[in-house]
């Protein structure tokens, strides 16, 4: 629990944007910026003298870049990061990097000549500071449970076509989907995905869940079909829902318009699953700043879906499943790794009751 201001410390190679974000962050309550570097070795003798509680850090430092720096922070000092990154493809690839490595979270810097974008940003920057300043230091371990094999739905008498899993994630998302999806059996229901994430993020972000889950993994398009063995992550800048039955459901992209300050937003997700899918829908929040996605599940509790809650112990920051587990949303409590098995066991239930309807 942090005792006054939230400390920050400003790591930019680029002066007008280290300025203007530094700046914006010091005129709120509750934040103080305590340094500005401009390289790793300023922001190294800044870490020392003052001991940060977050650190937005540039992945293009220049003598040592950001990828080798945050190695090295996480090593000696994890202390929650914000990856501030250019928008070009091989900056985004570093930005996921430094995900892997441990960062918190990841924002686009526009262009520097752009100042009500620079405005914009740093007005993101003050949000997940705060977020940042509750996450954990480092993140939680992989639970012994979850080591045991997944289990197959075709070969306990489940068919995975009659059912959508529906998942919303936040700040500490990105691994806690990873550990859920690398467990998942081949023949899973199909997956509807929603990862608060930068607009040109969700493609490579998709192609690295990919990598590692024996079911498919891609960027959702509009008119996608749902089926099982596939997981589709909603692109980021744009609302995703779905929209016919069980079955034959297929993905709508819609609006820009946020929705809890989130585009895309799990809510909405959530609320269309509630509406088309009902009883037949499995809904999943992971770790995240906020509440998006808590209303949203409890509307598909609402209409007989199988609903889950990451665990506090797993989480980078207890927020939005807590504030679903609060409004009395959330049948299951689990770690990410034990997700599967936790979803087909609650299925087999269903199916031994003879009833797809919430007991």
């Amino acid at each position: 629990m942090l005792c006054g201001p939230i400390k920050v410390l400003v790591v930019e190679h680029s002066p007008f944007v280290r300025s203007t974000v530094g700046r914006e962050l010091n005129a709120q309550d509750g934040i103080t910026v305590v340094g500005e570097a401009k390289d790793a070795f300023e922001a190294r003798d800044l870490i020392i003298q003052y001991r940060p509680d977050v650190i937005i850090l540039d992945t293009a430092l220049p003598r040592v870049d950001g990828l080798t720096f945050l190695a090295k922070l996480m090593e000696h000092y994890p202390v929650p990061v914000i990856v501030c990154a250019d928008p070009a493809t091989d900056h985004r690839q570093a930005a996921l990097d430094a995900i892997d490595q441990g960062a918190t979270e990841v924002v686009v810097k526009p262009p520097v000549n752009d100042r009500a974008a620079l405005q914009r940003l740093a007005q993101e920057l003050i949000l997940k500071v705060r977020a940042a300043a509750v996450a954990l230091r480092r993140p939680p371990p992989i639970p012994v449970s979850a080591t045991a094999e997944p289990v197959s739905l075709r070969s306990v008498g489940l068919n995975p076509a009659r059912y959508v899993v529906a998942i919303g994630a936040s700040t500490g998302g990105t691994d806690a989907l990873r550990h859920l999806l690398s467990r998942v059996p081949s023949d899973f229901p199909p997956v509807v995905i929603v990862q608060h994430m930068p607009e040109g993020f969700t493609g490579l972000f998709a192609n690295r869940l990919n990598d590692s889950s024996p079911i498919e993994v891609r960027e959702a398009k509009d008119g996608d079909l749902l089926t099982p063995g596939l997981a589709l992550l909603a692109r980021g800048g744009i609302q995703m829902t779905v929209r016919g039955r069980v079955g034959s459901c297929r993905i709508a992209c819609g609006s820009r318009e946020e929705v809890n300050r989130h585009c895309p937003s799990v809510d909405v997700l959530f609320h269309s699953v509630a509406k088309h899918i009902g009883k037949s829908a499995i809904g999943i929040l992971l770790t995240g700043m906020g509440a998006d996605g808590a209303e949203g599940l409890l509307a598909m509790h609402n209409a007989g879906a199988v609903t889950i809650g990451q665990n506090q112990g797993s989480c980078v920051v207890y927020g939005m499943p807590k504030v679903a587990a609060d409004l009395g949303a959330v049948q299951i409590t689990t770690a990410p790794a034990d997700v599967p098995k936790r979803v087909v066991e609650a299925l087999l239930a269903r199916s031994a009751a003879g009833t797809n309807t919430r007991s």
